[in-house]
């Protein structure tokens, strides 16, 4: 029997059309540094149908309907605001290609993402000319047009040999309305981001109209970010971090009016946004929420409109939780995702009746996985371990909106044997484990579980229980070289100014929280914890930095009274 529904396309091009008129009231907000710039989801469809004809008529982009159609690719190299949102939405919606730029990425990595990609237009904020300046030698033939957008010197850019265009003077002047692709094939290219990883190349997930789509009505949902147009949401997280995690999407859809930082990036600048913005919910990674309540500690502000806050990248420690809500009022949701899965794979919201103890057990987790996402736990052995919570192994998963290929040199997609299984299942290279009712704890990352003497040792358990330690602002534990045991953890922490705590004291608390035998040897007082691009943890420059001897490491031994013999295999350590 036939469905006797439509194929209607689940494109971006709906959520605009949608966002623009049903939900045209709510407003974008873009923080000047001394107040805001402020447009209606009206206006915005109005000057993405400009930027549509000014992209197709004034600089000859490509645009496709099928698949198998060459489209023109756009990069971005912008902060969150207002501008960057007309291109999230215009670029895919008339059928070309959306590929943000990280303005933190190291240049040489920059280069290769925009070749790889194909880049013909980049659109550049005028307040990173300066830092967009150092890519310019390195890019290819195919980047014929170069957009500023913004007031500012146009000087760093003297040296491009295409053309150089001014965003306003592109689309002043064109038509506010757009024929929106309606036959736009829902599995055409959408947008495209690059992983962060601090080894080796990039690598190019490209997502559909369709996996935007429905990830956009996945995160709005109500056992995930919760999102109503009685919301103001802020992204924190940047819109070059994988869409900035589909918020700037999902408020487009649901009418919450959205609050963008643009350049102003540091604790104190965004404390001005969230005490003049009044956001309900934000999203950030854990270094931000870190950064922002020790502000908020030493120059208190006035941020009871916060309610919620999202975070993700990496693993928010029980304390930081604990902090928020005792101090704040605001309850941390924490997420997991990775530029493969979209962003969002699982949300930890506790299932209703449970006790507070459990409660907060249950926020600690990564979380429930959504209805489209299937996952499974695969041992070293390549078995699928039960759900009990108990057994442990990488994460596996699939479904609509995570990847099942990396975008490959010629465009066509390729399956490394390291990313995906034979059967199609994304390899995170995450450990963990799921409880029966679905919820995922992470452990680490299979590439820095510690092997110490034939047993394992998760670094994240070791961040975590550091991070309990008032005087304790940021902890990395990383894998280092060992004669004896081949590898053993190494420490790095930041703390807090005035503290006066030692590193033994530090010791003393782990071992009250480990077992003796994985607590590390070497500890580094660091002012700051090396970060990567999209704000995590930077372990790899960690034991580069202890290989190179420019980590000032000291050797503690173990806490008087800890019996050595254990732990199986590290007898007499």
């Amino acid at each position: 029997m036939h469905s006797t529904m439509p194929d209607t396309p689940l494109t971006i091009a709906r959520i605009l059309e949608y966002g623009s008129t049903v939900q045209g009231s709510s407003t974008v907000a873009t923080w000047t540094g001394d107040g805001f710039d402020r447009r209606t989801y009206a206006e915005v469809g109005e000057r993405a149908a400009r930027l549509a004809h000014a992209l197709r008529t004034s600089l000859g982009l490509s645009v496709g309907t099928r698949p198998e159609d060459r489209q023109g690719v756009v990069a971005t190299f912008m902060w969150n605001n207002a501008r960057h949102l007309e291109l999230f939405l215009a670029v895919p919606a008339m059928g070309a290609v959306l590929h943000t730029l990280n303005v933190r990425m190291p240049v040489e990595q920059l280069a290769y993402t925009v070749r790889h990609a194909g880049d013909e237009v980049i659109v550049v904020d005028s307040g990173l000319l300066g830092e967009f300046a150092a890519l310019l030698p390195r890019l290819p033939a195919a980047v014929r047009h170069i957009v500023v957008a913004g007031p500012g010197d146009r000087t760093p850019l003297s040296g491009f040999a295409g053309e150089v265009h001014d965003y306003e003077q592109l689309i002043a002047g064109m038509p506010s309305d757009y024929p929106w692709e309606e036959d736009l094939d829902e599995r055409t290219a959408a947008t495209m981001c690059y992983t962060s990883g601090t080894t080796g190349n990039p690598k190019g997930v490209v997502y559909s109209h369709r996996s935007i789509h429905l990830h956009c009505l996945q995160v709005a949902a109500p056992n995930r970010y919760d999102l109503t147009n009685r919301e103001t949401v802020f992204p924190i997280a940047p819109m070059y971090h994988v869409n900035a995690w589909t918020v700037p999407h999902a408020a487009f859809a649901t009418g919450a009016d959205l609050l963008l930082a643009d350049r102003h990036t540091g604790p104190g600048p965004l404390s001005r946004v969230i005490e003049a913005g009044r956001p309900t919910f934000a999203s950030a990674v854990p270094t931000v929420w870190t950064m922002l309540s020790q502000e908020w500690d030493a120059r208190p502000r006035d941020i009871s409109s916060l309610r919620r806050g999202l975070v993700g990248g990496s693993a928010c420690p029980p304390a930081l939780m604990a902090a928020y809500r005792d101090r704040y009022s605001v309850e941390l949701l924490h997420a997991w995702g990775m530029t493969e899965t979209s962003s969002l794979a699982t949300t930890a919201l506790p299932p209703r009746g449970v006790d507070a103890e459990r409660e907060r057990a249950y926020r600690a987790t990564q979380g429930q996985f959504p209805l489209s996402v299937r996952f499974r736990i695969v041992d070293e052995q390549g078995v699928v371990v039960p759900n009990d919570d108990v057994a442990t192994g990488e994460l596996q998963v699939r479904g609509p909106c995570v990847t099942a290929a990396y975008r490959g040199a010629d465009g066509v997609p390729e399956r490394p044997a390291e990313g995906f299984t034979p059967d199609g299942w994304l390899r995170t290279g995450d450990v963990g484990r799921v409880s029966p009712d679905g919820y995922l704890t992470l452990t680490d990352r299979a590439k820095d579980v510690i092997k110490s003497g034939g047993e394992f040792i998760s670094g994240v358990a070791l961040e975590t229980a550091l991070a309990e330690h008032p005087a304790v602002v940021e902890a990395a534990v990383v894998a280092v070289p060992d004669d004896r045991w081949g590898e053993r953890p190494l420490a790095a922490v930041s703390l807090r100014a005035g503290s006066g705590v030692a590193l033994a004291d530090l010791r003393d608390f782990l071992s009250r929280h480990v077992a003796s035998w994985m607590v590390p040897e070497r500890w580094a007082v660091v002012a700051s914890v090396p970060k990567t691009s999209v704000g995590k943890y930077d372990k790899r420059d960690i034991q580069d930095r202890y290989a190179q001897g420019r980590l000032d490491v000291v050797h503690l031994g173990r806490r008087p009274g800890d019996r050595a013999g254990d732990r199986a295999g590290l007898i007499g350590m």
